[in-house]
C-alpha cells in the first residue's frame, strides 16, 4: 500500500507534503510506540508505567479500606473512578495488570482509528493512511501508553457514545449503550465533563443524561462503601486534595491551558471562576449550534477540553479529533481557494507539532518555551477556524432557507 502511494502521478505540492509527512509519521510511530510499550511492559525504573503504578497503589489501598486522599500524594481521581478502574487493575498482580493495560491500549487505538477513518470522509489511500497515522504518530498517545495513563482508553468510547446518541434512533438500547460509554469516560472528569453538554442537548430525550448521572452517583456510593468515611466526606476530601495537588506539584507538568496561563500571570485565584464560566459559555455555544455537523462540534469540545483545565502532555491526544475535522472539511469540499490552503496548513502544522517525540523533553528550556507557545497559538487558531467554519455553514444554511 505504501509503495503504491509513491507511484501516483502527477505529483502536486500538496501530495508531496502528505507523502513526506507519512514517511515521518511511519518512522515516528514505529520507534515511539515501540519505546513506550517497552516502558509500559518491561521498564522497571521509576518512570516505567509510572501512572499505572500510582493507580494500582491507590486501588490497592482503597479497596482495603485505607484512606488515600491527603495520604497518597498522587490520589486525584474521584471515588467513582476507583470502581471503573478496578476491572483493569484491581484484581491481579502488577505484571498482569501491565499486560492487560497494554492489550486494552492496542484495542482502544484500533477503535479510535476506526472512528477517525469513518468520520474523516477520507477516500484516497494517501488520506486514509494519514488518518491512520495521526493517533499512532502523536507523542501523546505513546506517552499515555508508556505512563499507563487513561486517555487512550477513554477517548474512543467517549466519541462512540456521543456519535451514537446523535445519529442513532431513539431506543433504550441506544441510550443505554451510549450512556455506558460516556460513563466510562468519566474516569477522568477533566476530560469528559465538557462533552456532557452534548448529552444534555440531544434532541427529544433526557434519558441518557439521567442515566449517566444516576450511574455515576451509584458508582460513587459503591466506591464509598469500601471506605471508613461517608460519601460526602470523601467527595470533599477529593476536591480539596485535587485542588492542592493541581496548585502545587502538578504545575510543573501543566501547560497551554487556562490553569497554566493564569499561573504564569500570577492570577491563580481566578482559575476556578474562569474555568467554570468558560464551561458555561461552551454550553451556551453548543445550544445555539446544536444542529451543526456533530463532528465539528465534538472537535470544538475536544479542543476546549484540552484548554479548560489542567492537562499534561499525554492528554494532547484531545487535539486529534480537530485534526480529523480538518481532513473532513477538505474531503467534503466545503471550502475553495485560499480557505483550502489555510485548512491544509493548519492540518500539516498540527501534525508536525503533535508528532513524536515532541519538544517537551527533547528541547532545551528556551526552545521548549518557544515550541509550547507556538503550539498553544496553533491550538487557539484551530479552535477559531472551526468556530468560523461552523458559523459559515450555519449562515449558508440560513441563507438557503430564505431563498
Amino acid at each position: 500500500m505504501i509503495l503504491k502511494l509513491f507511484k501516483q502521478r502527477p505529483y502536486s505540492f500538496d501530495t508531496l507534503i502528505r507523502q513526506a509527512l507519512i514517511l515521518l509519521m511511519l518512522a515516528a510511530s514505529f520507534v515511539w510506540l515501540g519505546y513506550e510499550f517497552h516502558r509500559l511492559l518491561l521498564d522497571e525504573s521509576l518512570t516505567g508505567a509510572i501512572d499505572l503504578k500510582q493507580r494500582y497503589e491507590e486501588l490497592f489501598f482503597w479497596f482495603r479500606g485505607f484512606e488515600i486522599y491527603g495520604v497518597i500524594r498522587t490520589a486525584t481521581y474521584p471515588p467513582a473512578s476507583m470502581v471503573m478502574l478496578w476491572p483493569l487493575l484491581g484484581w491481579t498482580g502488577l505484571p498482569t495488570a501491565r499486560l492487560i493495560w497494554a492489550l486494552a491500549s492496542i484495542l482502544s487505538l484500533y477503535w479510535l482509528i476506526a472512528i477517525f477513518l469513518r468520520e474523516s470522509l477520507a477516500a484516497t489511500r494517501t488520506s486514509r493512511l494519514l488518518v491512520i497515522l495521526i493517533p499512532l504518530a502523536m507523542y501523546s498517545a505513546g506517552a499515555c501508553i508508556g505512563n499507563g495513563q487513561v486517555i487512550v482508553l477513554l477517548l474512543p468510547p467517549l466519541l462512540a457514545g456521543l456519535l451514537r446518541l446523535q445519529r442513532s434512533g431513539i431506543s433504550v438500547e441506544t441510550d443505554l449503550t451510549a450512556s455506558l460509554f460516556f460513563l466510562f469516560a468519566l474516569i477522568k472528569p477533566s476530560m469528559a465533563v465538557p462533552f456532557f453538554w452534548l448529552v444534555l442537548m440531544v434532541p427529544g430525550r433526557i434519558r441518557p443524561a439521567l442515566g449517566i448521572t444516576a450511574g455515576y452517583a451509584g458508582l460513587t456510593f459503591i466506591a464509598a462503601s469500601f471506605q471508613p468515611r461517608d460519601t460526602l466526606h470523601l467527595l470533599l476530601e477529593w476536591l480539596h486534595t485535587s485542588s492542592e495537588i493541581l496548585a502545587g506539584l502538578a504545575r510543573q507538568f501543566s501547560y497551554n491551558n487556562i490553569h497554566s496561563w493564569l499561573w504564569a500571570l500570577e492570577m491563580p485565584q481566578f482559575v476556578p471562576l474562569l474555568s467554570l464560566s468558560s464551561l458555561g459559555l461552551l454550553g451556551v455555544w453548543i445550544w445555539f449550534n446544536r444542529k451543526a455537523d456533530i463532528w465539528l462540534i465534538i472537535s470544538v469540545a475536544s479542543l476546549f477540553a484540552r484548554l479548560w483545565s489542567y492537562h499534561a502532555w499525554y492528554d494532547d491526544l484531545l487535539i486529534a479529533p480537530a485534526l480529523i475535522a480538518l481532513i473532513r472539511i477538505l474531503h467534503s469540499r466545503r471550502l475553495s481557494g485560499p480557505a483550502v490552503k489555510v485548512t491544509s496548513a493548519l492540518l500539516y502544522l498540527g501534525i508536525l507539532l503533535t508528532m513524536a517525540p515532541g519538544g517537551h523533553y527533547l528541547l532545551p528550556p528556551l526552545w521548549k518555551s518557544i515550541y509550547l507557545s507556538f503550539q498553544g497559538a496553533h491550538w487557539l487558531a484551530l479552535l477559531i477556524f472551526l468556530l468560523w467554519q461552523i458559523h459559515r455553514e450555519k449562515s449558508s444554511a440560513y441563507s438557503f432557507m430564505l431563498r
